[in-house]
């Protein structure tokens, strides 16, 4: 008999632009001009594009620091 695999929650490093307007509670078009202003980075692999869970993370950083 073989043992059941375990579920590993899986960390994720980058999301696409949709998630991570989710994730900041804002819409898809301001995370766009964000991204176009320079204010969070993005990376494009192929045709996706896909920010960096960290970038993220300093962008919210900058943003308490500002406020």
């Amino acid at each position: 008999m073989t043992q059941p695999e375990q579920s590993v929650p899986q960390l994720r490093l980058a999301v696409a632009p949709a998630e991570a307007a989710r994730m900041l509670g804002l819409g898809k078009t301001k995370l766009y001009e964000l991204m176009a202003a320079n204010e969070l980075s993005s990376i494009k692999i192929g045709t996706r594009r896909l920010i960096r869970i960290s970038a993220i993370e300093a962008f919210l950083d900058r943003q308490s620091s500002v406020a």
